[in-house]
């Protein structure tokens, strides 16, 4: 299993990105998408999960202005960032955990997000 993720960039303070990743091979149906994120010198935190069977989690940070979002025909997640915040500087990380009897934890590359203030 391969995670591409895309989407990343410089935007100001209070504008929006929208982040995508594809995961593509061969992947075990129940299973959870995500986002974590990374800030320079900081521990990898979650930012927002979105299982298989629909449901959704986030970071309390970021509630109310990110949006986690699957097309599961299409193995892709999608992370929609809005009146981001310098804060939310940080490199994105796309994540895809399969359930079952031999859980599996697959890691994309990571996206750059600047947020300028």
């Amino acid at each position: 299993v391969q995670l591409q993720a895309s989407g990343g960039g410089l935007v100001q303070a209070g504008g929006s990105l929208r982040l995508s990743c594809a995961a593509s091979g061969s992947i075990f149906s129940i299973n959870r998408m995500g986002w974590y994120r990374q800030a320079p010198g900081k521990q990898r935190d979650l930012v927002a999960l979105a299982g298989s069977g629909g449901n959704t989690n986030y970071a309390d940070s970021v509630k109310g202005r990110f949006t986690i979002s699957r097309d599961n025909a299409k193995n892709t997640v999608y992370l929609q960032m809005t009146s981001l915040k310098p804060d939310d500087t940080a490199v994105y990380y796309c994540n895809l955990y399969e359930f079952g009897l031999r859980p599996r934890d697959y890691w994309g590359q990571g996206t750059q997000v600047t947020v300028s203030s």
